[in-house]
């Protein structure tokens, strides 16, 4: 493992990103289940903001594969589990981030056949996964 070669400004970056993405899906969800599936533009700026937090999980999970592993998946979903062969996130969050990939590439491909109620079910359920994700990136960078 090559931990010179990750550059740790553009990991905060994007773990800020990150954060604050969570924090905006956090205050939509805290509105309720009903005021979220009757506003579109809450829903709307949540698809967006779960797009932007899981790129930013995929930027950090590529750059660090590639720069400290020298590795480069096939997937955005292969890359959680590159990540955790190579010893920096536990099974089970490479799992979940892999779903949560391929649940991105839906939203941004095929947007319209989301319900949105499983969107509100992700923001009550799911986000909190990045969080994880997050601890399990700074334990590994320290």
């Amino acid at each position: 493992m090559n931990s010179d070669a990750i550059n740790p400004n553009l990991v905060a970056v994007k773990i800020s990103e990150i954060k604050q993405s969570l924090k905006r899906m956090d205050e939509t969800s805290s509105k309720g289940r009903d005021a979220f599936l009757t506003d579109p533009d809450l829903m709307d700026s949540s698809k967006y903001r779960l797009i932007t937090a899981i790129e930013a999980a995929i930027s950090i999970c590529n750059h660090i594969i590639a720069r400290g592993f020298n590795r480069v998946p096939e997937s955005y979903s292969d890359c959680f589990i590159i990540l955790h062969e190579s010893g920096v996130i536990s099974a089970l969050l490479a799992k979940k981030l892999g779903n949560m990939a391929r649940f991105r590439n839906m939203l941004v491909h095929i947007y319209w056949e989301i319900d949105d109620d499983k969107i509100f079910d992700i923001l009550t359920d799911d986000i909190a996964d990045l969080d994880d994700y997050i601890r399990e990136i700074v334990r590994f960078l320290e």
